[in-house]
C-alpha cells in the first residue's frame, strides 16, 4: 500500500467506516474521520460531516486526496446530496473515490446506483464496492440482530433464497486496498462471503453457536413492507421489501472471489463471524 495523502472516511463510526478507518490507521495512513457528531476516532483527525449540511463539507475535504463514501442511510435519492459533494471534492483535488453500494443495486439503478453511474466520469481513480448483505446484520446493530436477541427470530420475505453474506471486516479490507494501493481498481467489485446461505441456514448456525434457539419466520412481501414502513419512509421500506423478494427469486445466490483476489486471503465464513461476535471466540 503506497498512498501518501490523507483519506476522508465518511461514516467513520459506522459498520464499514470504522473498520476501514482502523485498517488505514494501522497501515500508517493519515485519516480524517467524518461523521455527524464529529466523534473522535483513535489515531484519526475528527471532522463533523453531514450530507445534508453543505457548510460541513469544505472543512471535511481540506487536505484530502481520497475519500471513502458511505451514502446517507434511508434516503431513496442519495444522489441529490452526494453528487454536489463529489463535484466539490473533485474541484479541490480529491483524486480517488471509493463508494459503498450494494450487490442488489446495479450501476444506474435506484438510490446509490445513480452515484455509481456518475463516479467514473468524475474521478480517474475509483471503485464501487457492492457487498452482499452483511453478516453483521445478525450480530450487531440491525433489526435482524435485535429480533434475534429479543425474540429469537429472524423475519424476512426472502423465503428459502440464498445470499452470499459477507463479513464487514472483509469489506473494510477491500476498501483499504481500493483506497491506498498504487493502482485503483477502477471497477465495480461485488463482495461476498465464501458460501451462499438461506436465512434458515443463518438461524440454524446462530442456534448452534449460541445455544439459544433462533428460527426464521417466513413472511409475505406485503407484510414485510408494512413492518418496515412502520419504522422508515414507505419508499425506502418498499425498496427493502423488494430486495427480500429478489433474494427469494435467487438474485443473491452467488459467491465471488473478489475478497481473495484483492486482499490475498479468503473471506471469512458466517460461523467464524458468529463465534467471534456472539460468543467472543475467535
Amino acid at each position: 500500500m503506497t498512498a501518501t495523502g490523507a483519506t476522508l472516511v465518511i461514516g467513520a463510526t459506522g459498520t464499514t467506516g470504522s473498520r476501514t478507518a482502523a485498517r488505514l490507521i494501522a497501515a500508517g495512513q493519515r485519516v480524517k474521520a467524518a461523521g455527524r457528531s464529529g466523534t473522535p476516532v483513535p489515531g484519526a483527525q475528527a471532522a463533523r460531516f453531514d450530507w445534508y449540511d453543505p457548510a460541513t463539507h469544505e472543512d471535511a475535504l481540506t487536505g484530502i486526496d481520497r475519500v471513502y463514501l458511505v451514502p446517507p442511510i434511508g434516503d431513496p435519492d442519495p444522489a441529490a446530496v452526494m453528487l454536489p459533494f463529489l463535484r466539490q471534492a473533485r474541484s479541490v483535488g480529491v483524486r480517488r473515490a471509493v463508494l459503498l453500494s450494494s450487490s442488489a443495486i446495479p450501476e444506474g439503478g435506484p438510490a446509490v446506483g445513480k452515484v455509481h453511474r456518475t463516479l467514473p466520469g468524475l474521478f480517474d481513480e475509483w471503485a464501487v464496492l457492492r457487498p452482499s448483505w452483511f453478516m453483521q446484520n445478525f450480530t450487531g446493530a440491525h433489526a435482524h440482530a435485535d429480533s434475534i436477541r429479543e425474540q429469537g427470530v429472524i423475519r424476512t420475505a426472502a423465503g428459502i433464497g440464498r445470499v452470499g453474506f459477507v463479513d464487514a471486516d472483509d469489506i473494510a479490507a477491500v476498501a483499504a486496498h481500493a483506497l491506498i494501493d498504487e493502482h485503483a481498481p477502477n471497477a465495480d467489485l461485488i463482495l461476498t462471503g465464501p458460501e451462499a446461505l438461506s436465512h434458515d441456514d443463518v438461524a440454524a448456525t446462530v442456534t448452534e453457536v449460541t445455544g439459544r434457539r433462533v428460527t426464521h419466520h417466513h413472511v409475505s412481501y406485503d407484510d414485510m413492507r408494512e413492518r418496515l414502513a412502520a419504522m422508515i419512509p414507505l419508499e425506502f421500506a418498499t425498496m427493502l421489501a423488494e430486495m427480500d423478494r429478489a433474494i427469494a427469486e435467487g438474485a443473491e445466490d452467488r459467491t465471488t472471489d473478489t475478497v481473495r483476489r484483492v486482499t490475498g486471503r479468503p473471506p471469512n465464513g458466517f460461523r467464524a463471524v458468529a463465534e467471534r461476535e456472539l460468543t467472543g471466540r475467535s
